[in-house]
Parts: C-alpha cells; structure tokens; sequence
C-alpha cells in the first residue's frame, strides 16, 4: 500500500514516462511522455500547451470510483486532437483560448475513443508505433 501511495503522490508531481525494454523486436530504447487524466467518473481534455511535446500520449483513465467499469484509453496528442476536430471542440472558445474540456462525454465521444481502449499488450504497441522523435 504504501509503494502505491508513493508512486500516487510521484504521478501527482510529475507526469509519467512510458518505455518499451530492449528485446529482439525492438533495437533501440523507446520512451514517450504520457499525460494522464484520471476520473472517478468520465471526463475529457485537451491541451494546445501539449502540442509542442514529442510522442505525447493522453491516458483517460476513467471509472476509478466503486459505481463505473475501469477503462483506459490511450491517444497519441494528434489523435486526440483528431477526436475534438470529429466532435466539434477545435472551433470552440475555450480551445482557441487554449483547452478543451468535459465531464459529460457523448455517446459519440465514447465511441469514437473506443479504438483506443487500452489492454496491457496494447500499450507496447502503442509505445512501438510511435513514429521516430
């Protein structure tokens, strides 16, 4: 309990870094920064200030209270972006000042985040399709 209460309060302080060990599929050591956005219930946000961070990926961790299912979704910061432009925040206020936001996710929000669901094989896969920093 208290490995996962220090690595909380690490997390809290500063964001994650993902990693793929060395094996013989992969040459060379791979690392992306990882942003992640937990939820008790479902929530959704994106950053322009995280434009600019290479192989930046958003993990949606959502359901982390006793009444909704775990889920974590994993989008590269382009893919998320890609979601806003899909549901229509890019040409909102609150982007062009510089953020997106709900708490609320859509039906369609939902859905078009589904691709990106998370297994824990799929996120070395996630980590190795990264293209070259």
């Amino acid at each position: 309990m208290i490995e996962i209460m220090g690595r909380n309060r690490l997390i809290d302080e500063i964001d994650l870094i993902a990693y793929v060990d060395l094996a013989d599929q992969v040459t060379a050591f791979l690392a992306c920064p990882i942003q992640m956005k937990a939820a008790s219930g479902r929530s959704f946000s994106i950053s322009r200030k995280h434009e600019r961070f290479a192989n930046l990926i958003y993990a949606y961790v959502w359901g982390l209270s006793a009444t909704e299912e775990t889920v974590t979704y994993a989008l590269t910061y382009q893919e998320a972006v890609a979601v806003g432009d899909a549901m229509g925040y890019t040409v909102t206020p609150s982007w062009k000042a510089g953020a997106y936001s709900t708490q609320r996710p859509s039906k369609k929000l939902v859905a078009l985040l589904e691709p990106h669901r998370m297994t824990p094989e799929s996120w070395r896969q996630k980590i190795l399709n990264l293209p070259s920093s």
